[in-house]
């Protein structure tokens, strides 16, 4: 259905920009732009629980991407996402999901959403849309972003911010694909009062039951250990004259 997505040029992938260049293409994109929603509305957080440990809250954009936050909303509420992994994951890049194949090729059976390349960077804690090399290509994969990557703007949709958890975004496992991927244990949209985030509980070790013992086999019975001996008697003591 997919190529492979994000399918970035290795200077881009290299390149990780200065907190000063960050700073100033945040200024840059200030003036004259339409008003986000305020991080407080909860109808615009997306939350996903993720098995490296926590929930990440990401602020979403519907003011630049308004196809896009709704594609994200809907497959959410479809519980879509829930037990999805991260399939390519870049050291100091980005992490890649929603993938209902695992590999790079799948999507959801809604059609996909054309491009809303908008003013938002490419900086840490960004989330775009992936797609396939036609721009319009975008369906329910997404990445989040590690370092900054300006020379991704305006080529793909960032429709979105991690607010809180990237930490939890930072232990996801690195491969292409992850020997061990981590993936997405529930997703929600904050005004739909989700239940408090609760930690996966630990993989119980393996019990290793009963001895066997195999049919018409008389069990050994354990050899008794030998009594421990007496200490020889000491030579009583011969008075001397």
């Amino acid at each position: 259905m997919m190529a492979s997505l994000i399918a970035v040029p290795a200077q881009a992938q290299s390149k990780i920009q200065s907190p000063a260049k960050v700073a100033q293409v945040l200024e840059d994109n200030v003036a004259g732009r339409p008003t986000p929603p305020p991080i407080t509305d909860k109808d615009n957080l997306w939350l996903l629980d993720l098995s490296t440990g926590g929930r990440v809250t990401i602020w979403l954009r519907p003011d630049v991407a308004p196809k896009m936050v709704e594609r994200i909303k809907t497959l959410t509420r479809r519980h879509f996402y829930d037990g999805l992994t991260f399939h390519r994951v870049i050291d100091g890049f980005m992490a890649q999901g929603g993938d209902p194949k695992g590999d790079g090729t799948g999507g959801s059976d809604l059609p996909n959403v054309p491009a809303e390349f908008n003013y938002l960077p490419h900086v840490r804690g960004s989330v775009a849309a992936a797609r396939a090399d036609d721009p319009n290509s975008a369906n329910s994969q997404f990445y989040i972003v590690f370092q900054p990557r300006f020379a991704l703007d305006k080529k793909y949709t960032v429709f979105g911010r991690v607010l809180d958890g990237m930490q939890y975004v930072d232990a996801i496992e690195r491969g292409e694909p992850p020997a061990n991927p981590s993936r997405i244990v529930h997703a929600y949209i904050a005004s739909d009062n989700p239940p408090a985030f609760v930690p996966l509980a630990p993989t119980p070790a393996p019990s290793l039951g009963a001895p066997v013992t195999l049919p018409g086999a008389t069990p050994a019975t354990p050899a008794r250990r030998p009594a421990p001996k007496a200490a020889p008697a000491k030579k009583a003591a011969t008075a001397t004259k």
